[in-house]
């Protein structure tokens, strides 16, 4: 039975892990890319994760393995989240398709360049 679910959980994982790595290579946008990856690479770390744990069902490990699972899932959303920021205040150019920058309050135009006007200005703003 633990064969079979550690089998589950690594192709389950390895799933996730290829579709992460097919986002970053597909998505458009530095802002999407990383979505992909820290959503889809996590969860899939986590599920190898957690069948090496299933399968050597050996304390050390399963403490190892569980403590890297949580370490994983507290550092990569934080990461992308400073990745995210460093990239859109150095001005990477965001996706044509992008119809709303949030941050920037501004519509964005079909170029992917927002509209010039008061609000919608793109700034580099200092740290906050």
């Amino acid at each position: 039975m633990t064969d079979a679910l550690t089998a589950l959980f690594v192709l389950v994982g390895g799933f996730f892990v290829f579709a992460a790595a097919l986002g970053v290579m597909r998505l458009p946008d530095v802002l999407i890319r990383m979505h992909a990856s820290t959503k889809a690479g996590t969860l899939g770390c986590g599920l190898i994760l957690l069948a090496a744990a299933i399968h050597f069902a050996e304390t050390a490990i399963v403490a190892r393995a569980l403590a890297t699972i949580v370490f994983i899932m507290l550092t990569a959303p934080v990461g992308a989240h400073m990745i995210a920021r460093a990239a859109y205040r150095t001005g990477v150019p965001l996706w044509r398709g992008m119809v709303v920058d949030e941050l920037g309050r501004g519509a964005v135009s079909g170029s992917g360049k927002q509209e010039q006007g008061d609000e919608g200005k793109r700034q580099n703003r200092g740290p906050a």
